[in-house]
């Protein structure tokens, strides 16, 4: 009974973790609608949103939810940042998919070393967003910050769902995803809808990080490994769907949880790139994506 206990309870922080994932895939999936970009930086803003409310919150003494509100606006700005200073300008050339790959990435790198140099090297965390004891299921424990992380997540995906169908402007994001030369004839404005994508990936990848932050410690290198678990979410939900992203960051949560009872903490990286491996070879599709 014990040993069922404590695999349930691993699940239950898998499936927050992979709230967490599903919205950074989310974030790389709205870049790749608007534009055709992957953007290696999405892991940069998850990393700068409990950065940055760390700071705001012990040294400028905010509330919290102050904090996290303004730090979600400085790291969707730093997202046009990027955008106009990387991004548009191999854009308006044309560039491979290769070049704004390798400019992504440096773009990350570059944010990770002024992330040193400016808050060190030292672990951050957050506090809880409801300081009160877990609640419990039988045997299970479920603390309040997993229910924020699922709520929130869950809040999100349905609010960008309203957004793509019922906004002119996320109607027009879409436009921009089908067919960007025939959004433009149509008079959509095709390099501000790629801003907005820059703006609204950025804002995701912040949120995601200011959730994730008070269950563990962020710091100027956590960036790569949370934009690897959420591009693989976004390849095995169907790159470029977003809710395709967030059933995937589940699946690739519950996977990493399922691994660490089975083989141990140090495997569960190996698990998330064994499924990803797995969807490559068999349904690189996706999820929802359409099998040929």
């Amino acid at each position: 009974m014990g040993d069922l206990s404590f695999v349930l309870q691993i699940l239950v922080s898998g499936l927050g973790v992979g709230c967490v994932y599903g919205l950074i895939g989310i974030g790389f999936c709205v870049i790749y609608n608007a534009s055709g970009i992957v953007n290696f930086a999405q892991g940069a803003f998850v990393m700068l949103g409990g950065m940055i409310t760390h700071a705001l919150l012990q040294r400028a003494g905010l509330p919290l939810p102050l904090a996290a509100a303004i730090s979600i606006v400085l790291v969707a700005a730093l997202g046009v940042v990027v955008e106009r200073v990387v991004v548009r300008p191999l854009w308006n050339r044309q560039a491979t998919m290769f070049v704004m790959i390798l400019a992504t990435l440096a773009a990350q790198i570059v944010i990770e070393r002024l992330t040193l140099i400016v808050a060190g090297d030292q672990p951050r965390t957050l506090p809880v967003f409801t300081d009160l004891p877990p609640i419990r299921i039988g045997t299970i424990a479920i603390g309040y910050q997993f229910l924020w992380i699922v709520g929130g997540s869950l809040t999100i995906v349905t609010l960008l769902a309203l957004f793509f169908r019922m906004t002119n402007t996320g109607k027009a994001m879409r436009a921009c995803a089908i067919n960007r030369e025939a959004a433009s004839l149509l008079g959509i404005p095709v390099s501000r809808m790629l801003a907005l994508s820059f703006a609204l990936s950025a804002a995701l990848g912040a949120i995601a990080g200011i959730l994730i932050t008070p269950t563990q410690y962020t710091a100027f290198n956590v960036g790569v490994p949370f934009a690897i678990s959420g591009f693989i979410a976004a390849i095995v939900g169907g790159f470029g769907r977003p809710f395709g992203a967030f059933l995937g960051g589940l699946m690739l949560g519950l996977v990493q949880a399922i691994a660490v009872v089975s083989l141990g903490a140090g495997l569960k990286n190996v698990a998330a790139l064994s499924v990803l491996l797995v969807f490559l070879f068999f349904r690189p599709s996706g999820l929802l994506g359409t099998s040929k």
